[in-house]
């Protein structure tokens, strides 16, 4: 049974990493464990576990700015900035229930280590672009501060953006601070109903290039949308938020952009947050046994490229699309490789780049469970690795075997 360390604060983090240093024992850097199971099996049998950091710290509503201990839980700060009418713009997915654990269990510094976002990614970005400060220990077991609590502070590195998406691999991120906005005064998604992959994608992308403002655009084809709302038939969605005069004005010149590809359907506000919050957390591929047992991939490609991409996988693959088409979730049939090799194979041709979400662990162990780095990409990547945590003790081939 693995060993568990569980600091209090920064400073039992910077000590325990130094004793790991000197006892040559790797960490399996954990902040809640809601994504444990996301990236190669650890390769470590001693497991620091960041839970016990959790509190928000400073919180200033009029300067949009929150910050908090890297494990405070994210359903925490996400109930905190509701209160105040305001959202974390990056609309972070929760890993829990697509990984076969349960929701509401991720933190604040898994987020950003995980640099997640959600539908709203094609207008407000991903975590990274709201990440404005952070307190670290690095792999050295120093303990090093970048950034702030206002966004036009950076000078030299942006170290924060370093850490975004690094999955605990580079330092141990103990106290975060990241920007907050104001909340939509409503939303209201419309639809349309019963568009192949190649009609829906030119649909997404006539919204998204009109003057609208939509803030979400999702394809969900026939199958897969019976998960959302007893949605009958393939559903595509495009969602508008903001004050309510300009909503309903938005919406009418959306209709008018989508004349061509049928007569719309509209979710009104309470439909339209329950839909997209299943679309966020990948609802049609956590449910049902049959497919939640099943391979999972995230692969990202350009929104034009989308539906030729899922020409390329097995015939009994299934899949959606979010960000106009330039996200697709795909399950592929059980296999030895996990259906890496179609998968690469499609994104070589394409362009893109895929993360294998969910296997099992052996197959997480064989192949690249993340986008494969070849050359001076390769390169630069160790050097950072090497800058941050020479030793290699932190979450030790956690992205890509031997780093």
């Amino acid at each position: 049974m693995a060993e568990a360390l569980k600091p209090r604060d920064g400073k039992d983090v910077e000590q325990a990493v130094q004793w790991a240093l000197a006892e040559g024992r790797p960490l399996e850097v954990v902040g809640r464990g809601s994504k444990r199971a996301l990236g190669r099996p650890g390769q470590s049998d001693l497991t620091l576990d960041l839970s016990g950091l959790s509190g928000v710290t400073l919180y200033e509503p009029e300067e949009l700015v929150l910050s908090a201990r890297a494990g405070t839980p994210l359903a925490e700060v996400e109930a905190l900035v509701r209160e105040k009418g305001q959202q974390l713009a990056f609309e972070p997915m929760d890993y829990g229930p697509v990984l076969g654990g349960s929701a509401g269990d991720g933190s604040l510094g898994g987020a950003l280590a995980a640099n997640l976002s959600g539908p709203r990614r094609i207008k407000a970005g991903a975590a990274r672009d709201h990440f404005l400060g952070v307190a670290a220990v690095s792999g050295r077991g120093e303990t090093f501060k970048s950034g702030g609590r206002v966004v036009k502070n950076v000078t030299g590195y942006d170290l924060c953006k370093v850490l975004a998406g690094s999955f605990g691999t580079l330092a141990i991120m103990t106290e975060v601070t990241i920007k907050t906005l104001p909340r939509p005064e409503t939303e209201e998604t419309v639809l349309l109903v019963g568009l192949d992959d190649a009609r829906a994608n030119a649909a997404m992308t006539a919204a998204m290039t009109s003057a609208c403002d939509v803030s979400a655009a999702a394809h969900l084809p026939a199958g897969i949308a019976a998960a959302f709302d007893s949605l009958d038939g393939a559903a595509t969605a495009l969602r508008l938020e903001g004050f309510a005069p300009s909503v309903r004005h938005r919406k009418n010149a959306l209709i008018a952009v989508l004349k061509p590809f049928g007569v719309p359907e509209f979710f009104d506000e309470s439909r339209s947050r329950a839909f997209w919050l299943g679309v966020r957390d990948v609802k049609p591929f956590c449910a049902d046994v049959s497919v939640a047992e099943r391979p999972l991939w995230r692969i990202s490609t350009a929104p034009s490229h989308g539906n030729a991409l899922t020409a390329m996988l097995p015939r009994d693959a299934q899949w959606f699309y979010d960000w106009a088409g330039g996200l697709i979730w795909a399950t592929l049939p059980e296999s030895d490789d996990g259906g890496a090799a179609t998968i690469r194979r499609a994104t070589a041709a394409l362009g893109g780049h895929a993360t294998l979400v969910r296997a099992p662990a052996a197959v997480r162990a064989a192949v690249d469970v993340f986008e494969p780095q070849n050359g001076a990409l390769a390169t630069v990547s160790k050097r950072v690795k090497e800058s941050f945590d020479p030793k290699g003790i932190l979450n030790p081939s956690r992205m890509w075997a031997g780093m």
